[in-house]
């Protein structure tokens, strides 16, 4: 899948070379293309970014508001981003995308045969026609003694060897040098190109070495200065990478502040990391990296720039608008209580349902709640009381109700008219064992008084024992 992805991006390479005839010119223009392809979506990362930052002072307010209720403030934080347009993942897709163009870049370079100049797979592989014509040609070469043996180690041809990852350079610049010998390949010839990958006294299909610094023979400038050049591209791009990270940490130090800790790290690691794959693959990738930083970096400050005018007015603007719409809302409110003050508000007919729905139960609510303050039960101490029973009288109990001395006149008239030795309740008080005689007497001789006598207690106070 990486090898037709790459088939374009080789393509491309290959006519900026055939252009401007230079190997390095042509990876930095590559560079300054890819750029300015991927621009609408560095400037949507970037403007996504910029949103956010401004947003981190209401996302502070949010987060002290319901920073107990996770799933409420989740709530809210999306329903922010809603309001506002803002992708809070924006920043992060678009900035993966110049990874896989670097996966490809690395596979146009390392395999220039077959990704730059689309020479079939098969043509290279063990018994292939181009493959055998390259063996035929070194095995001349070095029968003839211009070349030693190590040609075909170098070129991946040896017996019993296994060819190095980037023997396909090799290849490409021994075809070059020997063009003539390659025209008679049918479907072979017609792609192959004499690429020079020369740059600044540089070969860019080269390895830098991360032991030249001891091991260079520093008696001749044309031997170490290339070999120098070479060994100072991952440190340039490590250096670079630095400077880069640093500078876009610093411009969206604000859009991500819960971030600041992995974007410490990463500003830390991926300058070192840079170097470590500096040394391990061919220099024209470095060349590709230092270009790519610096154009990255112009390109961040111009968008930051850019976005925070922009941005700036965008939310002028809306705030003006916000401000209008309160203003508004805020006059219809006091409309509307001086008519309800008046008693001349009517019902909107536009008016929804649900809408209509909901002000009614309230008018019930505050109705029900104005009957229950109306009817609320007698606090203590009011007449209808007796003891723990609330209404043992009645609700509409008035001692008052025929004078204020009604009752105690009643009373007198009830005692008065009970014989003398019976208190207001009816009963008689107990007596003694010595009167049992006595009254048995009174009762033989005065018989007939006596039962007089109790029917008319009797008669008198029916009423009072009912």
């Amino acid at each position: 899948m990486l090898r037709a992805i790459a088939q374009p991006f080789g393509w491309l390479l290959l006519q900026l070379y055939e252009v401007f005839g230079n190997y390095g010119v042509a990876v930095i223009l590559f560079a300054l293309i890819v750029k300015v392809i991927l621009l609408p979506f560095q400037m949507k990362s970037k403007r996504g970014m910029m949103q956010q930052s401004l947003l981190q002072p209401r996302l502070k307010e949010l987060e002290k508001k319901h920073g107990a209720n996770k799933a409420k403030y989740n709530e809210e934080v999306a329903k922010l981003y809603r309001e506002e347009g803002v992708n809070p993942a924006s920043g992060c897709i678009w900035s993966l995308i110049p990874f896989p163009i670097l996966l490809a870049l690395y596979q146009v370079i390392r395999n220039p045969l077959t990704s730059m100049m689309g020479v079939a797979q098969e043509a290279v592989a063990d018994g292939g026609a181009l493959l055998t014509r390259l063996r035929d040609v070194a095995q001349r070469l070095i029968a003839n003694g211009s070349e030693t043996a190590e040609l075909l180690s170098r070129l991946g041809l040896a017996e019993g060897e296994k060819a190095g990852g980037y023997v396909e350079i090799a290849q490409t610049q021994f075809i070059g040098m020997h063009l003539g010998e390659f025209g008679d390949i049918p479907g072979v010839t017609e792609k192959l190109r004499a690429v020079n990958f020369r740059f600044l006294g540089m070969d860019m299909g080269a390895q830098p070495e991360w032991n030249f610094l001891w091991t260079a023979d520093w008696s001749d400038p044309k031997i170490w200065a290339p070999g120098l050049g070479l060994f100072l591209i991952p440190i340039v791009t490590g250096a670079l990478t630095f400077l880069t990270a640093k500078v876009s940490a610093k411009l969206n130090a604000a859009a991500q502040p819960e971030g600041q800790s992995s974007m410490k790290m990463m500003v830390a690691l991926m300058p070192l990391m840079t170097v470590y794959f500096g040394f391990i693959v061919p220099a024209a990738l470095g060349v590709y990296w230092i270009a790519n930083s610096v154009f990255g970096a112009a390109q961040d400050i111009w968008l930051h720039k850019r976005y925070a005018r922009i941005i700036e007015a965008e939310n002028a603007e809306k705030n003006e608008r916000r401000r209008a719409k309160e203003a508004e809302l805020e006059a219809k409110r006091l409309e509307t209580e001086r008519k309800k003050a008046e008693n001349a508000t009517t019902v909107n007919p536009n008016t929804s349902k649900r809408k209509q729905q909901t002000t009614e139960r309230q008018e019930q609510i505050a109705k029900a709640a104005e009957w229950e303050k109306k009817n609320q039960p007698p606090p203590d101490g009011e007449p209808a009381r007796v003891g723990s029973r609330r209404y043992a009288r009645g609700r509409a109990y008035d001692p008052d109700r025929f004078g204020p001395d009604a009752d105690s006149s009643d009373e007198r008239e009830r005692d008065e008219s009970r014989p003398s030795g019976e208190t207001h309740g009816g009963d008689a008080p107990p007596k003694a064992d010595g009167d049992e005689t006595a009254d048995d007497g009174e009762t033989a001789d005065d018989g007939a008084g006596t039962e007089e006598s109790v029917e008319a207690d009797d008669s008198g106070n029916g009423g009072e024992d009912v």
